[in-house]
């Protein structure tokens, strides 16, 4: 079975979440079961709470597998697929960050202390994408998720001018993205 995962970032919501509600109806168009939690303390999420509650309670997924993440969720997944032994079809990952950003220490609390195992990530997915923006207000850029890209061999797309692509606190309120849905392999 077609499974697809969606993970919001910081202040997320499993019901109401920028393009997500979108996303999540074009994949159940495509066949896809969708999974979209609403992972543990949205407004100040931890790496290890996130990935204990992710590791028990998400269904099977296979190389038919689609997980997509926004913001705070993309460096959870990263951290995910190198502790899970996964091997799935693809991972997007959308406005993420791989490095403390300028928010007030909210974003080191996602970040493995230890940094990123590369190697073992890059075989746990037949494709990665990675959409960032060049004006992220946020700080999650294109230019730490380039280098990011690159050591995991993925696809890098430049959302030229397209902000956070989803934040409530700089009204960017994108119930769509058109783009993720270019890319998808469905």
């Amino acid at each position: 079975m077609k499974q697809a995962v969606l993970l919001h970032g910081t202040d997320g919501s499993d019901t109401d979440y920028f393009w997500f509600a979108d996303t999540k109806k074009y994949l159940e168009s495509k066949g896809y079961s969708v999974w979209w939690p609403l992972l543990p303390n949205t407004e100040k999420p931890h790496l290890e709470e996130s990935w204990i509650f992710i590791d028990e309670e998400v269904p099977s997924l296979d190389e038919e597998s689609i997980i997509i993440g926004h913001s705070s969720a993309c460096p959870l997944i990263l951290f995910w697929l190198e502790n899970a032994m996964l091997r799935v079809k693809q991972v997007v990952l959308v406005s993420g960050f791989y490095s403390s950003i300028d928010d007030e220490g909210f974003s080191e609390l996602m970040l493995p202390p230890e940094g990123f195992d590369y190697d073992r990530i890059r075989s746990s997915a037949h494709e990665f994408v990675f959409i960032n923006s060049d004006n992220d207000p946020w700080g999650c850029t294109d230019v730490q998720a380039q280098s990011v890209a690159k050591a995991l061999d993925a696809k890098f797309v430049l959302a030229k001018g397209q902000g956070h692509m989803g934040s409530a606190g700089f009204n960017q309120l994108m119930p769509e993205l058109p783009l993720l849905k270019d890319l998808l392999l469905v």
